[in-house]
This record gives C-alpha cells, sequence and structure tokens, in this order.
C-alpha cells in the first residue's frame, strides 16, 4: 500500500516565538459575528484528566445557552487510545477527539475531518500548528505547553546564603552537574534548613511516582530527552518518525532518573503504589523541585488547593540532561490536536465545529481555557484579558530570547505510545522497586520501541479492523 505523507508542521522555535506573538497581540478581538450552534450534537473525548472539572462546566453551561446536548468523557491516564478505539466503535461515536502525533494521524485518517474551511483553523495565529495528513488538515493544536523542573525560588535564594551551598545563585545553576549537586546537598542538609530559614522542607525533589496518575511524567516527558538528542543526531524527520531507535542517550536518562529517586523522602519500593502526591508536596513547601509543566501553574497559585507556595515562588528551569545543557531551554509543544470525526451525521460535525468556536471566543470559554485549565492557546482571540497569564509560559519565552534552544516534543513520534510507554514504566518499577537491571529499561526503550512501530504499521485498516470487532461485540 502506498505510504501516505504525514506532516506536524512545528518546531519547537516556532512554538516559542508563538508564545510572544500569542501574549503581545492585544487587538484581536473574539467574533463578533452571528452564531448559530446547529441542530446536532457534541461528544467530547477530553485527553487531559486535570482539566475534566472545566470541561464539564463548559458543556453544561453551553447546553444551558443554546438546548445543544454536550457530552464530555474525560479518559484516564495513559488509556486515552484504548478509549478512543472503544468509543469509535460505538453508535454513538465521540463528534470531537485528540490526534497526538504523526502515528495518531495515519491510524485514524478515516476519522479525522478537513478543518482547512472551519473557523477554527482561520482563528488559528500560526498555521504550522497543525496535524496535516493526506491533503487535510486534520487536526488543529488547541492549547502550547513547555515542561521542565519547577523550582521554589524562596527556598533556593535561602538556600543560596548558606555556607558551602554548591551554588550562589540561580545563574549557577546551568548543568545537569550543578543541578545534582545542589539537589544532593539539599537532601543532605534538609534538617539544617528548616532549623535556619523556619521551612518545611522533607525532600530535594517530589517524589517521582510511578503509577498510572504519575507516570507519563518520565515514560513521556523525561523519556524525550534521550528521544530528543538521538533524533537531533541523526537527522530524524518528527513529521515521518522513525522505525528504529538506539537508545543513545539512556544512560543520561538514567543519571537523572537515579536523581530524582535518591534525592527525594519517597520509598523508591513503593513508587508505584499511588500513594504519593508530588503537587502537594511541592505545593505545600516539602519538595524544592518538581518535574511537570506549565499546566501546573494554575493549580499551584489556585487558592482553594489550600498551597503554601505563591506565584513569586515558583520558576521553572530546563530538565538539564548532561548533553548539551548550556544551550537547552524548556521542553516546549504540544500533544492536543483537536480533530471532527469524519464518520458522524452532519449536523453533528457542524454542532461540534461551532462548540469548539464558541470555546474560542467566547468569554466563558477563553476563561476557562486560560485560567481555569491554565493554558496558553494559539488562536488570535486569546488576547487582553484571555492572554495566558503563566509564568512558566512566560519562562520558555524568555530562555528562547536568551538564545537557548527549546526542546522539541520527540515523543510525538512515540508508535502506539500508551502500549510503548507502560513497557517502559514497568522496566522503570522493576529497575527502581526491585533492584531490577537497567539493561532492561533499555530492551523495553529500544526493542519496544521497534515492535509498536512494526504494530502500529502492520496497515492502515488496523484501526478500522479494531472498530468493527469491537462494535460486532456490543
Amino acid at each position: 500500500m502506498k505510504k501516505k505523507a504525514v506532516s506536524i508542521l512545528m518546531t519547537a522555535a516556532m512554538a516559542a516565538s508563538m508564545l510572544a506573538t500569542t501574549a503581545m497581540a492585544g487587538e484581536t478581538e473574539a467574533s463578533t459575528e452571528a452564531f448559530d450552534p446547529g441542530t446536532g450534537k457534541v461528544y467530547l473525548l477530553n485527553f487531559k484528566p486535570e482539566t475534566d472539572e472545566a470541561w464539564q462546566t463548559l458543556a453544561s453551561d453551553y447546553s444551558s445557552q443554546y438546548g445543544v446536548d454536550v457530552t464530555v468523557l474525560t479518559a484516564a491516564d495513559g488509556q486515552y487510545n484504548t478509549t478512543l478505539t472503544s468509543e469509535m466503535a460505538k453508535s454513538d461515536a465521540p463528534t470531537i477527539f485528540t490526534v497526538g502525533n504523526a502515528t495518531a494521524a495515519q491510524t485514524w485518517n478515516d476519522y479525522t475531518y478537513d478543518l482547512k474551511d472551519t473557523p477554527l483553523y482561520s482563528h488559528l495565529t500560526d498555521k504550522s500548528l497543525t496535524v496535516n495528513y493526506d491533503g487535510k488538515v486534520a487536526a488543529i493544536a488547541n492549547c502550547f505547553e513547555s515542561y521542565g523542573i519547577i523550582y521554589n525560588k524562596t527556598i533556593l535564594n535561602d538556600y543560596f546564603q548558606m555556607d558551602n551551598a554548591k551554588a550562589k545563585s540561580m545563574d549557577d545553576i546551568n548543568s545537569f552537574d550543578t543541578l545534582k549537586a545542589v539537589a544532593d546537598d539539599i537532601q543532605s542538609r534538609v534538617d539544617e534548613i528548616n532549623d535556619k530559614f523556619g521551612t518545611s522542607l522533607t525532600e530535594a525533589f517530589a517524589s517521582a511516582g510511578l503509577d498510572d496518575s504519575s507516570s507519563w511524567r518520565f515514560s513521556g516527558h523525561l523519556a524525550n530527552l534521550p528521544l530528543y538528542y538521538e533524533f537531533k543526531d541523526d537527522g530524524v524527520d518528527l513529521t515521518a518518525g522513525e522505525p528504529t531507535i538506539k537508545g543513545t542517550y539512556l544512560d543520561n536518562f538514567k543519571n537523572v532518573w537515579d536523581m530524582y529517586v535518591s534525592d527525594s523522602a519517597a520509598d523508591p519500593k513503593t513508587l508505584n503504589s499511588g500513594s504519593y502526591n508530588a503537587e502537594q508536596e511541592f505545593g505545600m513547601g516539602e519538595a524544592v523541585f518538581y518535574q511537570n509543566g506549565d499546566w501546573e501553574f494554575s493549580a499551584l497559585t489556585n487558592e482553594d488547593n489550600g498551597y503554601e507556595v505563591k506565584a513569586e515562588d515558583l520558576g521553572m528551569m530546563p530538565i538539564y540532561f548532561g548533553v548539551d545543557d548550556a544551550k537547552e531551554g524548556l521542553c516546549s509543544g504540544t500533544e492536543n490536536f483537536w480533530a471532527i470525526n469524519a464518520k458522524a451525521p452532519q449536523e453533528d460535525i457542524d454542532s461540534s465545529l461551532a462548540f469548539l468556536n464558541w470555546v474560542i471566543t467566547s468569554d466563558e470559554g477563553r476563561k476557562a481555557m486560560v485560567d481555569d485549565m491554565g493554558l496558553t492557546c494559539p488562536f488570535d482571540t486569546f488576547t487582553g484579558d484571555y492572554a495566558s497569564r503563566n509564568a512558566f509560559g512566560a519562562e520558555a519565552t524568555a530562555l528562547q530570547s536568551a538564545g537557548k534552544t527549546s526542546v522539541a516534543w520527540s515523543f510525538n513520534a512515540t508508535p502506539n505510545v500508551d502500549d510503548w510507554r507502560k513497557d517502559v514504566v514497568n522496566a522503570l518499577t522493576d529497575y527502581t522497586s526491585n533492584g531490577g537491571s537497567w539493561d532492561a529499561v533499555k530492551t523495553a526503550f529500544v526493542d519496544g520501541w521497534a515492535h509498536q512501530w512494526t504494530l502500529a504499521h502492520e496497515g492502515e485498516a488496523s484501526t478500522e479492523a479494531a472498530t468493527e470487532a469491537a462494535t460486532e461485540a456490543e
């Protein structure tokens, strides 16, 4: 079968500049055209569990206002593809779903509606923030995100004043070696720091949970770093993907992971138990460092959560990896692209497009995206009061302006992403909790990639067959 060209036309540099453009474009207002919600129904399969409450509220408000039936189902962490396959097999399938990468664009090609001539596409500030496949705009980015290591500025500034501190300012923490030296030192001096400054520290790094609610931070986000540097070395085109990888930088992955585990109060043998809450540990001032993304800014600064940290305490640094630290910025990109189900009835397609247009143009929708979900959105309607106020997102722009290179989201090229990550987590858990071999992590990473690539590319009819089988079973 002839292979069709796939492209996700976005680079990290474009993404970082888009942040600045969105923040500066203060003149564009939401559309004032007469709004037609259509006569169909809307079913959104949400990718991001942390945004579920906000989406449920939007769905309820929209239904009340326009009389349109809007359903939102949020997939569990690490279960999106499985849930999507199951839901697409039903008679009332999702009308809006997420396409996360090039492989997904191929897999769901028969289900993606061409968005080229839609208001959603017209409002996109950077037309490269799309997934293009088979001659159509298959999906459109709904947010832009950056991640790295969140840190507590206040506690670090106190630490810098201590005798024999391993750094004297944030400017000194610009490499893996320095970060590790600082984290090791803080971990060994927790009681001393608490006594001197009245803090409530228990650890340098918040717990590296390997349960389903947390493991994506490592099998996805930390795993991105070895993929990024290997693909950069080998000139891999992320829009087409790569059938095999070598694992060139997995020793660097091990170094960072070992630091996360050793410089934490969490018991390595119970990291997969689900008993840890890294956000809470950091939010309550118990940890100095916390690997996560700019979506955490809203949660950490929400007064209702009762956290001790304040907005002025928060900063974000790159995940220094010991490769090209002097030039490294934050990991910037997105795996959140809205797609419309082309197999839905036309009235449902029209109503789903109207709903998304309302989300990005109405006061209710824009407030939810910016304030409640804490997102930076790539549409010309998010200006003025609706421009991103996310300080972590601003860090990405500042680092890029300083000449740092934003790390591309290379994991967007991962084949059968949920299954590959699950195998990596299993191996990482065995290594960390049971004294297993790091070689098993390498095998899951490298051999697992090749295996999942083969499965994902066996034929373009695989998903069709799976949904048909599920329909018959139903």
